[in-house]
């Protein structure tokens, strides 16, 4: 498949799920792993403001700890507090070079890792959301191709987020921000039971997560909220899973 339609199908995708009620988290999960196809990056993520002002993790191209890690500590040092505090991309083409500038971030990345990363700004108007996070395990910088393939990938996920109910205002813009936040929480606290349960990896657990969800027709939180509190049906990871 050539990029030009992997890029239209990517598009077509995300779209096409704004149409009608549609769950946030899974779309945004969704749009990560587009990331990671459509870009030479090896993970991608997306980072929050909650209403305290607060960067919190949203979305991944992987569940795995090292990656939550790395999202999570861009709260108090990374390029994605940067951006989101700029409105303004921040590049970071060799962590190991330019480690100075987040100490905390670049050795936790280079342990897991990651040797660059791109950040770039989930913006409405004059509204910074988030941050979108594209990580390299080699060093080097993204083209400018690709610079706007990942903007508008941004944009997208911040037009998603604000598009129900008139969201453009600050108040119910709020509330929905820290709802969707809400939810991923519940949403990695289910990985974790079923994680443990399956003896999976949390990969797997997450896919065996979003097939319960799409199989009832159930938002990604709805299935969480089942999961946590002991529904039955969900006894068996997914097929191709790598349980030990």
């Amino acid at each position: 498949m050539t990029r030009e339609r992997q890029l239209t199908d990517a598009f077509a995708e995300l779209t096409d799920t704004l149409v009608g009620d549609f769950d946030v988290v899974d779309l945004l999960h969704q749009l990560t792993m587009r990331c990671v196809q459509l870009l030479d990056v090896d993970a991608a993520g997306l980072l929050l403001a909650d209403q305290q002002g607060r960067l919190r993790p949203m979305a991944a191209s992987t569940e795995q700890a090292r990656m939550l890690k790395l999202l999570q500590l861009q709260d108090v040092d990374g390029p994605g507090l940067d951006c989101y505090r700029t409105g303004g991309p921040v590049t970071c083409a060799d962590l190991v070079a330019e480690g100075g500038r987040w100490p905390r971030f670049a050795a936790a990345a280079q342990l897991a890792g990651f040797v660059a990363i791109q950040a770039l700004p989930m913006r409405h108007r004059d509204r910074v959301i988030g941050a979108l996070a594209l990580l390299r395990t080699a060093a080097g910088r993204l083209t400018t191709d690709e610079l706007h393939i990942g903007q508008a990938l941004a944009n997208v996920a911040t037009i998603s987020i604000l598009h129900h109910r008139g969201l453009e205002q600050q108040e119910a813009a709020a509330e929905q921000l820290q709802t969707a936040l809400n939810s991923r929480t519940l949403i990695e606290q289910a990985t974790g039971v079923l994680a443990e349960r399956h003896h999976s990896d949390m990969d797997d657990a997450f896919n065996s997560l979003r097939i319960y969800a799409r199989s009832r027709s159930l938002r990604l939180s709805e299935a969480a909220y089942a999961v946590i509190h002991g529904e039955p049906d969900i006894t068996q990871p997914p097929a191709g899973d790598h349980s030990r």
